[in-house]
């Protein structure tokens, strides 16, 4: 296998072509191996397969074309066409169930489909974010299915992506990789496929080591947000600008706060700490407020509407209401867990109309303009870059009343004629 790795002759199969799968399974091919994606929805693999991407992503679409042209990618949903690879890198979702516990089923049908398809030798590698413990009961798993013997018959490991969608290329070749596998020579196979493209360091650990790591990052983020959260309803409270007190307090050489706004969305932060928590066996009460505290962000925003419709005494059951953006991330079309749709599902039955403008999201009004028409409120939910330099006055004319939300700190200046109210803006 560890010939096959370095002359590239090494056979890959990627199961799931998602916002992971399909960039990994791009940087395989283009690093000069012979690649296979599998994913069971048809309408991905057919865009894959003619160089088009479902995802929105800077370079994707030049890099897939490349991919794709010189042979070396190519979509499929027949499991028959993925068996005796050489490696299997497993990048499938793991969301939560109703009820917060880990929705494994993802994760385990993939692997499942992996023991069907492999063969003795076989190098398996988990990207998807998972329960500490995990890829040591998957190893169990494929042992169980295939009769051949972790560690010896087959090897693997846990690898997780560290990227972020707008940077996800440069990130996936120059962001430091963490490979755990369940034995010295799993880890030692995976950090030399990686090899194959990634220049940031590459760090060796146990599998179980690597799903907590993975989890770790996450959570300290989540934290760290929910607590400037919590600075910005102190802000409101004592009538304060908390960025501008963000902003001083993290002129200290040993303070580093982050940005608060209308909540954290994505596929990792909102669902990761729930995962680290997942298997443990005493109550973590900071971990679990954190969260519950990002949860709430939305109702806050809503609150902040609702305020301002009383101002000019227009009830929330006339009002039309503009929200912009509807991805979690600027400039992103990436939707999952976005806050913003949280806001709208608050305020959709209490107000007249719920109107959506998002350039990168499709299914929203066509235009800012069409969508302010004869509006009485606009709420900014993502800081899109086409959102930080609205000429204010101007839309305002559109606009049968002027209240304008900022969930995410875009507007700097409030504009004049405007109700303005924006999270941890207590000033305003």
């Amino acid at each position: 296998m560890r010939e096959k790795i370095m002359d590239r002759s090494a056979e890959i199969a990627v199961i799931g072509l998602g916002y992971i799968g399909l960039p990994t399974a791009i940087m395989f091919a283009n690093a000069g191996f012979n690649v296979i994606g599998y994913e069971i929805r048809e309408e991905v693999v057919k865009k894959v397969n003619s160089g088009n991407s479902h995802i929105i992503e800077p370079e994707i679409e030049e890099m897939l074309k490349r991919a794709i042209e010189n042979g070396n990618l190519r979509a499929t949903s027949d499991k028959k066409e993925i068996a005796g690879k050489d490696v299997y890198i497993i990048c499938v979702q793991t969301p939560l169930k109703e009820d917060k516990t880990p929705d494994l089923s993802y994760l385990e049908s993939a692997v499942r489909t992996t023991a069907e398809s492999m063969k003795k030798g076989s190098l398996v590698i988990i990207e998807s974010t998972v329960p500490p413990m995990t890829t040591l009961k998957m190893a169990k798993l494929i042992e169980d299915l295939t009769g051949f013997k972790a560690g010896e018959d087959f090897y693997m490991a846990h690898a997780p992506e560290r990227v972020m969608p707008g940077r996800i290329f440069k990130e996936l070749v120059y962001n430091s990789r963490i490979i755990g596998g369940i034995n010295e020579k799993s880890s030692e196979l995976a950090e030399l496929l990686y090899r194959a493209f990634v220049k940031g360091q590459i760090f060796k650990t146990s599998s179980t080591t690597s799903e907590m790591v993975k989890l770790m990052e996450n959570t300290f983020r989540d934290v760290n947000i929910a607590l400037a959260n919590e600075f910005a309803f102190l802000a409101h409270h004592y009538g304060v600008n908390v960025f501008e007190a963000i902003e001083l307090a993290n002129t200290h050489p040993r303070v580093k706060i982050h940005v608060p706004g209308i909540g954290v969305g994505g596929h990792c932060l909102p669902k990761d700490p729930y995962l680290l928590l997942s298997s443990a066996k005493e109550d973590f009460g900071l971990i679990k407020k954190a969260r519950e505290i990002n949860e709430d962000m939305p109702l806050f925003a809503k609150d902040l509407l609702m305020n301002s419709l009383k101002l000019i005494n227009l009830p929330p059951e006339e009002a039309v209401v503009v929200v912009l953006g509807l991805s979690y991330k600027g400039n992103s079309d990436d939707t999952r867990n976005s806050p913003s749709l949280k806001f709208i599902e608050e305020i959709k039955e209490m107000v007249a109309e719920v109107r959506t403008y998002d350039p990168y999201v499709e299914g929203t009004h066509g235009s800012l303009e069409e969508a302010l028409k004869g509006a009485d409120a606009a709420v900014i939910a993502t800081d899109h870059s086409e959102f930080k330099s609205l000429d204010w006055q101007a839309l305002g004319g559109l606009m049968r009343n002027k209240i304008l939300i900022d969930g995410r700190h875009v507007v700097k200046e409030p504009p004049k004629g405007f109700i303005f109210k924006g999270i941890g803006r207590g000033e305003c």
